[in-house]
C-alpha cells in the first residue's frame, strides 16, 4: 500500500495541508489556555482559527524559552523565527504551526513590524534576568504590545485583506496586552524569580514586594485595561465580545492579585475557577445575542 493518500489535485492537496496546520494551532490553544480558548469560541470561524494561529506561534517560542531552556535554545529560536519569516514571505513552511501564522499573517496584513520585536523579546528571556525600566518597556512592547497588534489585525481584517490599523485602537490593544503582561509578572512573581531566575518588574523581588509597590503595578493594569475598554466598541460585534470576556477574566484576576499579601503572591498563582470564566463568557455572548437582535 502506498504511503501517499492520493488527491485529486495539488490545489486539494495543499487546502489539505493548510488545514491540517490550522488544527494543530487549534490544539496548542486548547492544551494551554482555558482564558484566551473561551475568547476565542465567540468569534466567527475564520477569525478563531486566526488567533488560534498567532496564540500557536508565540506559545512554541515561548516554551523554548521558559520550559526547553537547553543550551541551543537560542539556535532553535532563531530557527522558529526564520521559519515564521518564511512562511510569511512564500507562505508555506514544513513547521505546522509556522505554516498556520504564515496564513494567517498573509491574510491580515502582520508584518514583521510586530513579529521581529516579539522574537526579540524572547531572546531577552535567554539572556536577560534583571530588568530596568527601559528594557522592561522593550520587553513589554515584544512579548505582548505587539502580540495585541496581531489579534486586531485579525479582528478588523479577517475577510477584508490587509489593511491600516487605526492608531488609537492600535495603541488600546497594545495597552491591553501591556495590562495582560503585568498581571502575569505579578501572578508567576515567585516562580520567575525561583524556578526562571528572572526579575521583570525592576527593585521587586518575591520578598521584597510590598504594599505599595504591588498597588502602583495594579494602579498601571487598571488603567491599561481602562485605555483598551475605551476603544472596544471600534471592533467588530463578536470581537468586542471576546476581547471583552478576556477582559473581564483579567479583572477578576488583577482584583485578586490586589486582595492577596504580597507575600503570598510569592508562593500561589492566583487563578479565576473555569465555571467563572465560563459565566463570563456566556455574560458576553448573551449581550452578542442581544446586540445581534436589536
Amino acid at each position: 500500500m502506498s504511503r501517499r493518500r492520493h488527491h485529486d489535485d495539488a490545489t486539494t492537496s495543499r487546502a489539505l495541508y493548510d488545514e491540517a496546520a490550522c488544527a494543530a494551532a487549534a490544539q496548542v490553544i486548547a492544551r494551554y489556555s482555558t482564558s484566551f480558548g473561551l475568547g476565542t469560541r465567540l468569534l466567527r470561524h475564520e477569525e478563531r482559527a486566526h488567533v488560534r494561529s498567532v496564540y500557536a506561534m508565540v506559545r512554541v517560542a515561548d516554551e523554548l524559552v521558559d520550559t526547553y531552556r537547553g543550551p541551543d535554545a537560542g539556535a532553535l529560536l532563531d530557527g522558529f523565527e526564520a521559519e515564521v519569516h518564511g512562511a510569511m514571505d512564500r507562505g508555506y513552511s514544513a513547521d505546522l504551526v509556522a505554516h498556520a501564522f504564515g496564513l494567517t499573517a498573509r491574510a491580515v496584513g502582520i508584518t514583521r513590524e510586530q513579529t521581529e520585536p516579539f522574537f526579540a523579546a524572547m531572546r531577552m528571556d535567554l539572556v536577560r534576568t534583571v530588568h530596568d525600566e527601559d528594557s522592561l518597556a522593550r520587553y513589554i512592547h515584544g512579548s505582548a504590545e505587539v502580540v495585541g497588534e496581531m489579534c486586531l489585525a485579525v479582528f478588523v481584517n479577517t475577510g477584508q485583506g490587509p489593511r491600516p490599523l487605526d492608531p488609537a485602537v492600535r495603541e488600546g490593544a497594545r495597552r491591553l496586552g501591556a495590562a495582560y503582561q503585568k498581571v502575569n509578572f505579578l501572578r508567576d512573581l515567585g516562580a520567575d524569580e525561583h524556578q526562571l531566575g528572572r526579575l521583570y518588574l525592576p527593585g521587586v523581588s518575591a520578598a521584597a514586594l510590598d504594599q505599595a509597590r504591588l498597588a502602583a503595578v495594579v494602579d498601571e493594569c487598571r488603567a491599561d485595561m481602562r485605555a483598551a475598554a475605551a476603544v472596544l466598541d471600534a471592533l467588530p460585534r463578536r470581537a468586542r465580545a471576546a476581547v471583552g470576556t478576556t477582559l473581564d477574566i483579567y479583572a477578576r484576576l488583577l482584583d485578586q492579585v490586589a486582595s492577596t499579601p504580597p507575600r503570598e503572591l510569592a508562593t500561589r498563582r492566583v487563578r479565576v475557577a473555569n465555571p467563572v470564566k465560563a459565566a463570563l463568557a456566556a455574560r458576553n455572548l448573551a449581550g452578542l445575542h442581544g446586540r445581534l437582535a436589536a
